[in-house]
């Protein structure tokens, strides 16, 4: 036993890879947690807790996924200005105003809580609300998620 070590990846040491994903019809919960697995880079058998080892993502589409139940009306979304008091909004207005906050905010409550190497990942995601993504030099290989 005295000669077996653990892997752990280094800063840089592996080079990620490109995702395409479609959100239509998605369920938002079953997607963001895929999406974030995918960020996080426990999909790959080098994964290291503390070192950024995950790929990249593109999601489009981001404007027709679905909630469960009646979660359009009955979900909100709080913050807090500087003002006293919070100000509130329905999942269904999020999606008209910012279609692409409500699969953002879904993955960053999934990935760690430590805000630098959270910030890190998160960077590595990007969300369209059309069809169209800007990302075709990078050879995105598509990739289905959020499937039961």
């Amino acid at each position: 036993m005295a000669g077996t070590k653990s892997y752990l990846a280094k800063p840089g040491e592996l080079t990620p890879e490109w995702f395409l994903v479609d959100a239509t019809d998605k369920v938002v919960g079953r997607l963001a947690s895929d999406i974030a697995m995918v960020l996080m880079g426990k999909h790959k058998p080098t994964y290291t807790p503390h070192v950024d080892t995950g790929d990249f993502v593109i999601v489009v589409n981001c404007d027709k996924v679905h909630f469960s139940g009646k979660k359009w009306e009955q979900k909100e979304y709080a913050w807090v200005t500087g003002y006293t008091g919070q100000r509130t909004q329905t999942a269904g207005t999020v999606l008209e105003r910012h279609p692409d906050r409500i699969l953002r905010d879904a993955v960053r409550r999934m990935l760690p809580k430590n805000d630098s190497l959270a910030r890190k990942m998160l960077s590595k995601l990007k969300i369209y609300a059309g069809p169209d993504h800007e990302h075709q030099a990078q050879q995105p290989q598509p990739k289905e998620m959020g499937v039961k």
